[in-house]
């Protein structure tokens, strides 16, 4: 089995007066696991449906292995599609739900049989070829519905938000199968998600978007601690954002003019900014502290005005001067006082937030 690198080359789609994808241009990776994060709406399955076939691009062009896929049709593709219902049959067995794309392309019975049970190892499910549909659990109906997309042998397999029924435990679980799945096989996964977690733990590289435009293009780690944009630093991960306007800055760093008083952080991306360029400054909610006797690069003080238990965190929101904030605590095991209802001086180190031009924030 061979992996293809998939481009898409400027890709716009529009549908009408309404553009849903505007000017997509990456390439993809054979073997990758590659997603696309992004909120309903933002264009994310209209790309993946352009790869699969069942959309053309209004402008540009998609290639698979360097073959332009155009009046290339779905089943000419070498991809499978794995949509959020599943689409399994209930009244067919596991191993003929798995065999069912083999029997539609004329293999015999006993090879159907043979690939059905290879796949059913292979997904460790062992033995449950004979089972019904309804007698499996919602990650192992998960399961079957890859092991049935592997069956023709694709060399992408596209999965559109395959998790979003199932629930919290059980999709964390299967993030962690899906991964082994896709690196025990070599296949170029990509993901369709909204689901941040989703994205970061199972990927290798995401295209995060925002209304049909890719915003940013990274490895988890990147798109997490070096958003680009606005929009990716408050739609990735929880952040605090202070809308404020720029003083000066001296190499790296920048001095803000925020409704909190003045904060300073790292220019994102090297970036250079003039006095008066308007900009935000982010920080995540585990990167703010109580200031107790230490006095952090920045310091404002803040109306406490409720505390959530999380478990492996302590939530505490705040409010400062009409900024709505958030700041975390790990739960180390040890009593720590309700806060609720005080004033208390907060804050963060200069070189744990990171300024960005003003632009679209996620949400809003």
């Amino acid at each position: 089995m061979t992996t293809k690198d998939i481009v898409l080359d400027h890709v716009s789609i529009r549908f009408g007066s309404f553009t849903a994808v505007d000017n997509a241009h990456l390439t993809i990776k054979g073997g990758e696991f590659f997603s696309f994060l992004g909120p309903s709406g933002c264009g994310k399955t209209t790309l993946l449906r352009c790869v699969s076939g069942f959309t053309d691009p209004t402008e540009g062009m998609v290639t698979i292995g360097g073959k332009d896929m155009r009046g290339v049709g779905p089943n000419k593709r070498p991809t499978a599609l794995i949509f959020q219902n599943l689409a399994l049959f209930p009244l067919m067995s596991v191993a003929d739900n798995i065999a069912f794309p083999l029997e539609v392309r004329g293999i015999g019975k006993k090879e159907r049989r043979k690939k059905a049970d290879e796949l059913l190892d292979m997904i460790a499910l062992p033995g449950v070829g004979e089972k019904k549909v309804h007698e499996l659990s919602g990650g192992q109906k998960q399961r079957v519905a890859i092991a049935r997309a592997l069956a023709v042998e694709p060399d992408i397999l596209l999965l559109d938000e395959p998790l979003s029924a199932l629930d919290l435990k059980l999709r964390h679980h299967m993030r962690t199968e899906l991964r082994a799945i896709q690196q025990r096989v070599g296949l170029t996964f990509i993901y369709i998600t909204h689901d941040q977690g989703e994205a970061l733990t199972m990927s290798d590289r995401i295209a995060v978007m925002n209304q049909g435009v890719v915003e940013q293009i990274g490895d988890p780690e990147a798109i997490y601690n070096r958003p680009k944009t606005a929009f990716v630093a408050s739609f990735v991960g929880e952040s605090n954002s202070f809308s404020g306007k720029v003083s000066s800055q001296s190499g790296k760093e920048v001095l803000l003019e925020t409704p909190v008083g003045p904060l300073r952080g790292i220019a994102a991306g090297g970036r250079t900014y003039k006095p008066g360029d308007e900009c935000y400054l982010f920080v995540r909610p585990e990167q703010m502290t109580i200031a107790n006797g230490v006095q952090p690069d920045n310091s404002f003080t803040a109306q406490a005005l409720k505390e959530e238990f999380e478990g492996n965190a302590r939530h505490l929101f705040l409010n400062s001067q009409g900024v709505d904030l958030r700041l975390s605590r790990i739960n180390l095991g040890a009593k720590t006082d309700d806060l609720s209802g005080s004033v208390i001086t907060a804050g963060f180190s200069a070189d744990q937030a990171i300024v960005l031009p003003h632009g679209p924030l996620a949400g809003t």
